[in-house]
């Protein structure tokens, strides 16, 4: 355990890395009206950090920078501490997005990645925590009918059905009504699900018709929902000229495998911190995480989360995350 003022040092060290991306040198250090420390007290500090491997010299004759055991040591000071205040454009407001999860989740990764400068990145909830909403039936053509099915995330699934003959209208209304009646409110994933579709006693042609319709379930539920939502690549590359674009990039393409991470985050109990060689990924291993799951009060469907260099502002990121995630929460607990 530090004492205070290593403590205080150490944090000051951290600060100015984080902002300027230079080493820190005890001379800028002892010219901090905060302390009230002599330079050979500092320097001896400093000495003391390094030792603990919570600072060290990239060359030299240079400042310090906080290692990897040093940001953590911070971290965990702030995951410990009351909440941060967020930035002001953290107090997102959804009302405007309707019912329509994934433009939630597109709004929030902006404008986080807007007020962090970093990359920002939503995980959707999984295809199969959703439930069906809401399912219409409509005629596009005499012989061509559209099903269209809404889950309480605000997914939408189509699928067109073509038949040889015209089809009766008053088929068409039924069939909106029944399916409504019978996977209404079903998980999509559900094994259930297409059993539930066709009651015995149905006529030969209510079956014959809803067994035509019935792989638009089997499509959602294997469906092609895009469970990454990313933004501020190029904000990150330029406002941090040591984010190695080439290796961004190429983290990105590994969208299942960044998936797999974060996910990782839904089972923290609070908000979710990962820096440099802590991540598993080799993508991310001189990048930090910090995520945090949103969703309902039993369970977290999904993820928010800033990726950056490992100088980030944590205590910024830790309480805009921490924020976003809240009016997520409150916005997904308003769908399901």
């Amino acid at each position: 355990m530090l004492t205070p003022r290593q403590e205080t040092i150490l944090r000051k060290v951290a600060e100015s890395y984080a902002a300027f991306g230079q080493p820190v040198a005890s001379k800028a250090l002892a010219a901090d009206p905060e302390f009230v420390w002599g330079p050979s007290t500092i320097r001896h500090e400093l000495a003391q950090l390094e030792a603990g491997g919570l600072l060290a010299h990239p060359h030299t004759s240079s400042g310090r920078v906080p290692t990897i055991a040093g940001q953590r040591y911070l971290v965990d000071r702030l995951l410990e501490s009351p909440d941060q205040a967020p930035a002001p454009g953290a107090r997102l407001d959804l009302g405007a997005v309707s019912r329509e999860l994934d433009e939630a989740l597109r709004l929030t990764t902006e404008r986080l990645s807007e007020i962090t400068n970093l990359l920002a990145i939503a995980t959707a909830p999984a295809l199969d925590s959703a439930t069906i909403r809401r399912i219409e039936v409509l005629t596009l053509q005499p012989s061509v009918v559209l099903v269209v099915i809404i889950t309480s995330s605000g997914a939408v699934s189509k699928f067109v059905c073509s038949f040889d003959e015209p089809v009766d209208p008053g088929l068409v209304t039924w069939a909106g009504e029944y399916l409504n009646e019978r996977a209404g409110g079903l998980p999509v994933g559900a094994r259930m699900l297409l059993g539930r579709l066709a009651e015995p006693e149905l006529r030969p042609r209510e079956r014959a018709f809803i067994e035509r319709l019935a792989p638009a379930f089997t499509q959602i539920a294997s469906g092609g929902e895009d469970l990454l939502h990313i933004d501020g690549a190029a904000r990150l590359i330029g406002g941090y000229g040591d984010a190695d674009a080439g290796e961004l990039m190429a983290l990105l393409e590994e969208r299942v495998a960044l998936l797999a991470v974060l996910r990782h985050a839904l089972a923290a109990p609070g908000v979710y911190v990962r820096i440099g060689d802590e991540n598993d990924l080799p993508g991310l291993q001189s990048l930090a995480v910090v995520a945090a799951g949103y969703g309902l009060a039993q369970r977290r469907l999904g993820t928010v989360s800033v990726i950056g260099p490992v100088r980030m502002d944590y205590g910024a990121a830790i309480a805009n995350v921490r924020a976003i995630a809240r009016v997520l929460s409150h916005f997904v607990q308003e769908l399901w």
